[in-house]
């Protein structure tokens, strides 16, 4: 096992040699991740302006169940989904368990509550501006939906983003139902947990080290939206 400085030197060479495996797992994180936060976008946002707008019985209760999932154990998350694309399970005729797509399920599965909660939570907001206006005017409420998820695209970017950061450093549940497969299901936190254990230190700190500066971009590209939004609210 190399030591640290070693081990940190052969990791800066993978990155900067552009090594294939690290690619290829790179780009199996991306497109999961991305897929997912599209996924759970589609189902969030607008579940979450309905939310916002709506006022039914046993509201109150739903948003508790809403926040609650927000805290969802990955590895609960990744066992039940194992159970239902298993070959016993309901959906088993799938066939995807172990496959990028069954990773795709359990990931939008666990950002698809941060999504709808957050957009519930920036749509109430936005919309004590505009109640009365809409009420006046005999909106729809999918006309409202629509008309304040536009208004709020900035603010609802940043929750897409807070959602790829969750869905990016995932790894209990992905490793449930993807198996880590080298070539297949092998993404970015289940390589370091592997290389790791493995004592292969370089690997683990490159993919390390790549992880760290996807977050610090998708934590600049929210500040910066933050602050997009902060001008418009004031133009």
């Amino acid at each position: 096992m190399p030591d640290i400085g070693t081990a940190f030197s052969m990791a800066f060479n993978l990155i900067f040699s552009l090594n294939a495996d690290l690619l290829e797992i790179i780009g199996l994180s991306l497109r999961v991740s991305l897929s997912a936060v599209v996924l759970s976008s589609l189902i969030g946002l607008p579940l979450g302006a309905f939310l916002a707008i709506s006022r039914f019985p046993g509201r109150n209760f739903v948003l508790v169940i809403v926040n609650a999932l927000m805290g969802l154990p990955p590895v609960v998350v990744g066992l039940i989904v194992y159970l239902y694309l298993s070959s016993s399970g309901p959906l088993g005729w799938l066939q995807i368990l172990y496959t990028p797509a069954a990773m795709i399920i359990a990931q939008t599965l666990l950002i698809a509550p941060i999504v709808t909660a957050l957009t519930r939570q920036v749509v109430e907001d936005l919309n004590s501006e505009y109640e009365e206006q809409f009420r006046s005017l005999g909106v729809s409420r999918s006309s409202q939906i629509s008309a304040l998820l536009f208004d709020a695209r900035f603010s609802l970017l940043t929750v897409a983003l807070a959602g790829f950061g969750r869905a990016i450093a995932e790894v209990g549940a992905v490793i449930i139902v993807g198996g880590n497969i080298n070539h297949l299901t092998r993404v970015m936190t289940s390589a370091i947990a592997l290389e790791t254990s493995k004592g292969n230190l370089a690997q683990a700190l490159a993919l390390g080290i790549i992880l760290l500066t996807i977050a610090l971009i998708v934590n600049a590209l929210v500040m910066s939206l933050r602050s997009a939004a902060s001008r418009q609210a004031f133009a």
